[in-house]
């Protein structure tokens, strides 16, 4: 069981409160990923549910418990940091096993632990080896490991890839979402790249100066962000927003549109804009693309195919059943 549920939760740091009244309830064997901007408060809000950081008002449950006071250590949360932590002096083997000579356990109950969790994480040949001598990927997945043979009622995971290159990056992505297929159990994934958020969560949770601006699983807040925060922070590129008199004519203060619901065209279409810079990406091309009406070039989503030259006259056409509109105060208009 990993059910979590934080209720009125808040962290003050002297007269700074960077985590207003907070409530969120993560229910057993969920991917929660909680992504933002720097500074925004997802790695303290982890911090407070593993106990590295005291709150300052609220309640934290775990599987219906009381846990606002529990030591971490008590809590049956297994934390996956960043750095890998591991012991450059021991093997995989004991580095798995570290936590387990620390609580004590039998040597034969430890090997079967950590046979097994060796057999899940493709780290049965490298047991033997020191860290120093394996890769970013393999090292992160003798953290993983490490935190596995704990058996945790959830795993909680700080930016675990940050450190890794883009490929390996997409490579230990893809391991962390069939790990929690394999193991069925709760996870919540701290990230500011909102392209992990969209391609590993159950649910998402947007957080912006300590506020949960929105939650919900990647196609929701993809296709209905409920303000032009969300709106411009999930989805990459990011959703185009215009506000002003182009805005008024939908009877909104802003108005907003992904890249590839708007079509191009050199001869037609309601928008008049100029080709600037051009990024192509072999089965996509984007179009960075000035027009009168927006203080910033609006993004169009292409066919790899096509070309313009630098400084092309096009025409737009938003796709009026993709557009999306807000309010003055930044919320979304149904």
């Amino acid at each position: 069981m990993g059910r979590i549920q934080l209720k009125d939760v808040t962290k003050s740091f002297g007269d700074v409160q960077v985590i207003p009244p907070l409530n969120l309830t993560i229910e057993d064997g969920e991917f929660t990923v909680f992504v933002g901007p720097s500074g925004c408060g997802k790695s303290t809000l982890l911090r407070l549910i593993a106990g590295l950081e005291d709150i300052t008002s609220g309640v934290i449950e775990i599987n219906g418990e009381d846990a606002t006071d529990v030591v971490p250590a008590r809590r049956g949360l297994a934390m996956v940091f960043q750095s890998y932590a591991l012991y450059p002096h021991m093997s995989v083997r004991k580095n798995i096993a570290f936590p387990l000579r620390m609580a004590k356990m039998g040597q034969d109950e430890i090997d079967k632990r950590v046979t097994a969790a060796a057999e899940v994480l493709n780290l049965t040949d490298y047991l033997d080896r020191r860290p120093g001598q394996l890769s970013g990927g393999q090292r992160q997945r003798v953290a993983i490991g490490r935190a596995i043979v704990r058996e945790p009622a959830a795993f909680l995971f700080d930016e675990p890839l940050s450190n890794l290159d883009a490929a390996l990056r997409v490579g230990m992505r893809m391991e962390i979402s069939e790990l929690h297929k394999k193991l069925d159990t709760t996870m919540i994934y701290v990230t500011h790249d909102q392209v992990e958020a969209m391609t590993m969560a159950d649910k998402i949770v947007v957080l912006q100066a300590g506020n949960i601006e929105q939650v919900g699983s990647p196609l929701e807040l993809y296709q209905r962000p409920r303000n032009t925060f969300v709106a411009g922070f999930i989805g990459s590129p990011k959703m185009n927003l215009i506000s002003g008199a182009e805005a008024a004519k939908y009877d909104a203060a802003t108005i907003g549109i992904r890249p590839e619901h708007i079509d191009l065209s050199e001869t037609e279409g309601p928008w008049k804009g100029v080709v600037g810079v051009s990024e192509h990406l072999g089965s996509d091309t984007f179009f960075h693309i000035q027009c009168d009406f927006s203080d910033e070039p609006l993004t169009v989503r292409a066919s790899g195919e096509l070309t313009l030259e630098y400084g092309a006259t096009v025409h737009l056409t938003p796709r009026a059943e993709y557009l999306h509109r807000f309010d003055a105060e930044g919320l979304r208009i149904e």
